[in-house]
């Protein structure tokens, strides 16, 4: 049985981490996924499309490895009538999940599927919940090496009596001061739940309630356990949109967990998730991580800067970094985004599991809750030296100064070796501060390396 060992997280608060057999989870997934391209429009040729692209355009070669298919992939109607086995829908997969993963398997990648803890999918397929058993024995059957695990149609007697304050304001919309909720923040209406239960509490992103002996943790818990049965190591992903706060239980659970409901490809979304997860660097490191949701890079109408900036506050937040589009189009700026070698470096660094984290916000003053206006200044450590962002959300160009004495990672009166990122230009030695005018919604990225004089 893949069987897993708890790992303590170096960071406080401490929480404990899933180890998995062969170093599997250990650093952020790297891949693609469907549901952003394709939504329920997905079948095998598209699936084999985006994994040869993988290997042709170089993303292999640069580390993605997973190609995950999401939702809409097994018939509607229901389940085997006599093994309940989910049936994929063999017109759309004619070499159903065993030959479509075999043939992702011999392009040198891995294989990924999708399911959802109720009674159906999001797309109103069959969901996991009281087939949890079965349904890991098949997707360890049919070769899955990935799981993504929705939050959908729960029954009423799963759904918890109370529920956590959200950080995400496409959930809780009124009532909020700094991220936290007030008495007067309705009950969080999730989607596709028919819930009214009450907050168990207001605060964010912590607060003196035990989520974990909710219902919302014991179904992930249990699909958790059925997934470690199987003689095949599956890395758990649970896409639970936030709900009760898994940044505090569910690194003990899955190697990544998402912090917000679902993203999509206008740049007000992308700032509203930045903002949420610039609070919860403290739960990401080896084993575990916080998920901001899959890439939009190559989607909408997004600028080539808001891309840098997503991408690269994505990379240096460790979290799974898992394109979203139709990769055979992706123009060669995209593309060289995408495959940065700093920031992928950086995401997967082997020595240092802990995220950038903001040092100073900007416009408001530290640990201000705001969507409009999230943490422009951050950095953290790695193997290779310390990586710097500066984030410009506003409208008009800015000089941006990177102060070393405001920076953890440095020294104030330092002299380092520094190169930007995004160019590779090396920009020689600098001493004390570094100066940049960065582009309306762009993002200057610099590596500070070695001490020099």
């Amino acid at each position: 049985m893949a069987r897993a060992t708890i790992f303590t997280l170096a960071v406080l608060p401490a929480v404990l981490g899933l180890e998995l057999p062969g170093g599997v989870g250990r650093l952020p997934a790297l891949g693609w996924n469907s549901w952003n391209a394709y939504y329920c429009d997905v079948d095998q040729d598209k699936i084999m499309l985006a994994a040869n692209a993988m290997v042709d355009l170089g993303f292999k070669d640069a580390g993605y490895e997973y190609v995950i298919l999401d939702d809409c992939w097994s018939e509607m109607d229901g389940r085997d009538p006599v093994t309940s086995r989910l049936v994929p829908n063999a017109t759309k997969f004619p070499d159903l999940m065993v030959g479509t993963a075999a043939k992702v398997h011999d392009l040198g990648l891995k294989y990924g599927m999708y399911s959802s803890a109720g009674t159906m999918t999001c797309g109103r397929y069959p969901g996991s919940l009281g087939y949890e058993h079965i349904d890991a024995a098949t997707f360890a059957e049919w070769g899955i090496d990935y799981l993504k695990y929705d939050n959908c149609f729960p029954p009423e007697e799963w759904i918890d009596d109370c529920f956590a304050c959200n950080g995400d304001p496409s959930f809780d919309k009124i009532g909020k001061v700094n991220g936290s909720c007030t008495a007067e923040t309705p009950p969080t209406p999730y989607y596709s739940w028919n819930n009214t239960s009450p907050h168990c509490a207001y605060e964010w992103p912590v607060d003196n309630v035990n989520y974990t002996a909710k219902y919302t943790a014991l179904k992930y818990r249990i699909m958790r356990e059925a997934l470690l049965d199987q003689n095949r190591t599956i890395l758990f992903s649970l896409c639970e949109w936030g709900v009760d706060q898994p940044h505090r239980w569910a690194n003990s659970t899955g190697s990544s967990w998402r912090s917000t409901n679902d993203i999509n490809p206008s740049w007000p979304r992308i700032m509203e998730i930045l903002n949420v997860n610039s609070f919860l660097g403290d739960y990401t490191d080896f084993w575990g991580r916080n998920d901001p949701d899959m890439l939009e890079v190559g989607q909408g109408n997004l600028t080539v800067e808001e891309e840098r900036s997503h991408f690269g506050l994505w990379a240096m937040m460790k979290g799974p970094l898992l394109m979203g589009t139709d990769l055979t189009k992706l123009i060669p700026e995209q593309i060289a985004i995408l495959q940065n070698k700093y920031l992928l470096a950086f995401n997967q660094d082997p020595l240092v599991g802990r995220p950038a984290k903001p040092y100073r916000w900007g416009v408001n003053p530290d640990y201000t809750f705001n969507s409009t206006f999230p943490a422009q200044y951050w950095s953290g450590p790695s193997s290779k030296g310390t990586l710097v962002a500066l984030f410009n959300p506003t409208n008009d160009t800015q000089t941006m100064t990177a102060l070393y004495s405001e920076i953890p990672e440095l020294d104030a009166g330092g002299c380092y070796d520094v190169v930007d990122v995004w160019s590779g230009k090396d920009l020689g030695c600098k001493e004390k501060s570094v100066d940049v005018d960065v582009a309306p919604h762009d993002t200057a990225v610099f590596l500070f390396g070695a001490e020099c004089t």
